[in-house]
């Protein structure tokens, strides 16, 4: 066996001293050692996260869908107070509702809903409705000549006193 004159008695050989390497740990592992801030993140923790982002999505969506349904009955309101508007115009100065057999002012058209109009009493009288089509089928809602509002179908429930967005109870 040789004998390594240039290294002083006791002290390690040099296949036991630790590495200069920069990035190399003292142990004598051949992987880098690594910093805690450059470690990345383990298969565990990314489930974790996707799995919370899932339950988070699973409660959002159905709340966001609900809520961009909401936003679309407003303009069918709208639509159906200004057409009661205008036919109570059109009975101040005629004294009906009717021209001929069918209600005297055009119905207006508003988006994801069709309105209609039905004339009472001989022209003395109208209703009309603003029935959801589309994603909106489901929803109807109707306002007469005395002014009544009633929502008379809506899915999670009517109103027969007024017009109500979110169901079952008045808006206020």
């Amino acid at each position: 066996m040789a004998v390594d004159r240039a290294r002083p008695v006791g002290a390690p050989h040099a296949a036991s001293r630790p590495s200069k390497v920069p990035g190399m740990s003292r142990n004598r592992s051949s992987r880098p050692a690594r910093s805690p801030a450059s470690r990345g993140f383990t298969l565990i923790e990314l489930m974790v996260t996707v799995a919370i982002i899932a339950i988070m999505a699973s409660v959002a969506l159905p709340s966001y869908s609900a809520y961009v349904k909401r936003s679309k009955v407003p303009p069918a309101l709208d639509g159906l107070s200004s057409y009661a508007v205008r036919m109570e115009q059109r009975f101040q100065d005629v004294g009906n509702y009717a021209n001929g057999g069918a209600c005297a002012v055009a119905v207006p058209t508003v988006a994801n809903f069709t309105v209609t109009c039905a004339l009472s009493g001989g022209g003395t009288g109208f209703t009309a409705t603003a029935t959801g089509s589309g994603t909106m089928a489901g929803y109807t809602y109707t306002i007469n000549h005395q002014g009544t509002r009633v929502t008379t179908a809506h899915p999670k429930g009517a109103v027969a006193t007024c017009w109500t967005t979110r169901g079952g109870t008045c808006d206020t």
